[in-house]
C-alpha cells in the first residue's frame, strides 16, 4: 500500500495530467486513503477524462451523503466492478462506470426508466421499430426510429405503429409528467 504522501503525489500527477480544477482536486485528496487510493485506480486503469473524474468525484461524494457509504465502498461495488472490468474499450467501460455511479446516485430515477422500459417491452413492437427512450429522463421527448427497406416493410411497420398509439401517448405522457389521459 502506498504511503499517505506518495498517493497524494501520485494524485496530483494524475489531476495535473487531466487539468483536474483545484476544487475537486482537493476534494479526492480529502478522502480518506482507501478512498483516494480506489479513485486513483480507477481513474488510471479507464483513462477517465477531466469531464468524467469530476462527474465521479461528484457523484461518490453525494453518494456519501446520501447512503453514508464512502467512495471506497462505492467503488467496490459489484456494479461498479463489472462496469470497470466489463470488456470493451476504456472510453466503453469509462461510460458503463458512471452510468453505474448515476444509477446508484438516483435510484428512483433508475426505477423510472426501468418500468418505462418495460412498458416499451410489453409493445412488442416488430423489429424495424425501436423506442428511444431520453438518457436520464432529462427531456421529456420520446424519439421513435423506423427502419424499413422497402415501402411495403414500411407501411407494416407504419400500421404497427398505428395499432399501439394510445400506448406510445400513454408513455409519453408519463416521461413528460402528464397525468394518464
Amino acid at each position: 500500500m502506498m504511503r499517505d504522501e506518495t498517493t497524494a503525489a501520485a494524485i496530483r500527477a494524475c489531476a495535473a495530467s487531466r487539468h483536474l480544477d483545484e476544487f475537486h482536486t482537493e476534494k479526492w485528496l480529502a478522502m480518506l486513503t482507501p478512498s483516494r487510493m480506489a479513485l486513483l485506480d480507477v481513474a488510471e486503469r479507464l483513462k477517465l477524462r477531466t469531464g468524467q473524474l469530476v462527474a465521479t468525484i461528484d457523484l461518490l461524494d453525494e453518494i456519501e451523503i446520501r447512503e453514508g457509504a464512502s467512495p471506497a465502498a462505492t467503488l467496490a461495488r459489484e456494479e461498479i466492478r463489472r462496469a470497470c472490468l466489463s470488456q470493451g474499450s476504456a472510453p466503453w467501460r469509462a461510460a458503463a462506470f458512471i452510468e453505474a455511479l448515476r444509477r446508484i446516485r438516483f435510484p428512483q430515477l433508475q426505477a423510472a426508466m426501468d418500468r418505462l422500459s418495460s412498458e416499451i417491452a410489453a409493445l412488442k413492437l416488430p423489429v424495424g421499430v425501436s423506442v428511444v427512450l431520453p438518457k436520464d429522463l432529462g427531456s421529456d421527448e420520446l424519439m421513435i426510429r423506423i427502419s424499413a427497406r422497402t415501402g411495403r416493410e414500411l407501411e407494416k411497420l407504419l400500421e404497427a405503429l398505428a395499432d399501439k398509439k394510445a400506448d406510445l401517448i400513454r408513455i409519453v405522457n408519463k416521461i413528460g409528467g402528464e397525468d394518464d389521459a
